[in-house]
């Protein structure tokens, strides 16, 4: 089965983490995996516009005891043999405020293991690491991945969170760079998989189309983020795609 628990740390605010973990979600549910998604990004709250319908509980709900894990628990809606599940931050500001507590913290890696326990794999949604959830859903996942853009300010702020992750004694596993094929993206020397963007019309999930560069090169990352076989098929490169390069 592989690794249970993967954490995926942006490195700068839009460095494309909500993306990237909804495209690995469903990349495992294409192969049949459950996966529960649990958003550590209580601040910009970008796991919440991939839930359809009206949002009654939320993982700050639930850190902070005035919801159970089910009730925070939203299907994708994904059409794939496996199943996606969303738990994601839609709350006050009061209610943000109480969510990052030492307490809450506490709570939320509790929350990691009762879906690691129901779940094929649970992925986290984390922002740049600086309050007490960022913390806990490092230091409580098995394997961490920092997301990086391919641009300047990317490359400038990933030592500063490969630092942050040493203190705390939670070492990044991998580094993941987003939107590497985009006009001006610059090569990020550390990383270890790369993820080409979407087309400006593509749905979202994209990895969802075999036929996108980006389903492949989502399914490499899985396989050796969490020691997985998915056994995906993709569409073989064609000779007039290669002769056109």
């Amino acid at each position: 089965m592989g690794c249970t628990t993967l954490a995926l740390t942006g490195v700068t605010g839009g460095a494309g983490t909500t993306r990237t973990t909804v495209e690995i979600a469903a990349t495992l549910a294409r192969a049949g995996r459950a996966v529960a998604v649990l958003d550590a990004a209580f601040a910009t709250q970008g796991l919440a516009t991939h839930v359809g319908g009206r949002l009654t509980d939320d993982v700050t709900g639930v850190v902070t005891g005035e919801a159970a894990l089910d009730d925070a628990l939203y299907d994708a809606g994904f059409d794939v043999p496996g199943r996606v599940e969303i738990c994601p931050a839609h709350a006050p500001f009061e209610r943000l405020a109480r969510a990052k507590t030492p307490e809450s913290a506490r709570a939320f890696e509790t929350a990691v293991a009762d879906a690691a326990g129901r779940f094929d794999h649970v992925i986290l949604d984390v922002p740049p690491v600086a309050a007490n959830q960022s913390i806990a859903a490092l230091t409580t996942a098995q394997r961490r991945a920092l997301v990086v853009p391919a641009t300047q300010r990317g490359r400038d702020l990933l030592p500063r969170q490969q630092g942050r992750c040493r203190d705390l004694d939670a070492m990044a596993d991998a580094v993941v760079a987003t939107r590497t094929d985009v006009d001006g993206a610059l090569s990020i020397e550390a990383a270890d998989y790369e993820i080409p963007a979407a087309g400006p019309n593509a749905s979202v999930p994209t990895a969802l189309d075999p036929e996108s560069t980006l389903a492949p090169a989502v399914a490499d990352a899985v396989e050796a983020l969490l020691d997985v076989d998915l056994a995906l098929e993709f569409p073989e490169e064609s000779l007039f795609d290669r002769v056109g390069r």
